[in-house]
């Protein structure tokens, strides 16, 4: 289905892309002469399974517009972007679940309400706004008002804060606000108030006994959250200008340049189905009882 997709989402593109590359001065002639060199005047089935046939033989494809192969474009984005997206994901969960936590432990037992509701009010508002509103207030603030960081490319390391900030502010306020959630029910149980009243230590006391239960469907979530910002990346890197896939296959879609379209969007599903594997992984490591009841469902 992922390869189906990709191939027809190309088609609903608006615009010719042998157009696009003979150029707006160009006769009949030669964007004919183009379509013909390109395929794209084959019928739709003809050109799927050209498609099709070339990944199975791992080939993506060669570009319409620099004619370099499609996975050669890949392997030059793909560093850029795992650099951001793998550090987005470690900082998201990082900073989410110790806060979470923390919110939940403060206000538990209808304590502390000003910060429970500044806490469910902030994360709300922040975690609503659109990832290429929040790159854009980042720039105009910490990059021009204030010059702290580059407003765009990727020539320092500092260049990967303002991204990288972009793509997890959003995560950060969803996942935090699932794990206050989900930690106050764990605190309201019976075996939480029996661990506390033996007095143990707050480090072992959540650490041990509340974190493990409250990250089941922390993680479930947690996972939706975090491959949904696969796809803040592609915006994201387009404000920055971060020479990475979102660039990349942004820069395709004005040229319609369809191989690399389809290597990009291919590559993206593929990552995402991975990272929702391995989630679903560290929850049968977390709680053994979800794999033996998804063998049971099979």
């Amino acid at each position: 289905m992922l390869i189906v997709g990709t191939f027809l989402i190309v088609q609903l593109i608006p615009g010719d892309p042998a157009q696009v590359m003979a150029g707006p001065d160009a006769s009949q002639a030669q964007v004919e002469r183009i379509r013909q060199e390109q395929g794209l005047d084959q019928p739709l089935f003809t050109q799927f399974t050209d498609y099709a046939g070339g990944l199975l033989e791992g080939d993506l494809g060669t570009s319409f517009s620099s004619g370099l192969p499609v996975s050669e474009i890949i392997a030059n984005r793909l560093p850029f972007t795992a650099q951001i997206a793998l550090l987005a994901v470690v900082i998201a969960l990082a900073v989410s679940v110790p806060l979470g936590m923390a919110v939940a432990v403060a206000c538990r037992g209808g304590r502390r309400k000003a910060l429970d509701t500044a806490f469910t009010s902030v994360t709300a508002v922040l975690g609503s706004i659109p990832e290429f509103v929040l790159a854009t207030l980042l720039i105009m603030f910490f990059a021009i008002k204030l010059n702290m960081f580059p407003p765009s490319g990727a020539a320092t390391l500092d260049s990967m804060v303002l991204p990288i900030l972009a793509l997890t502010i959003a995560p950060i306020c969803t996942l935090a606000r699932v794990v206050r959630r989900e930690t106050a029910a764990v605190l309201s149980m019976d075996y939480m108030r029996t661990a506390k009243g033996r007095r143990l230590k707050a480090l072992r006391l959540y650490a041990r006994h509340a974190l493990p239960n409250l990250m089941t469907s922390t993680l479930t979530l947690g996972g939706l959250v975090l491959t949904g910002l696969l796809g803040g990346a592609v915006i994201v890197e387009f404000v920055f200008a971060w020479p990475g896939l979102g660039t990349g296959v942004l820069d395709a879609l004005v040229k319609r340049d369809y191989p690399v379209i389809q290597g990009v969007v291919l590559l993206l599903g593929v990552l995402a189905t991975l990272l929702n594997l391995l989630v679903d992984v560290v929850l049968g490591l977390l709680d053994p009882r979800s794999l033996h009841g998804k063998a049971g469902d099979a």
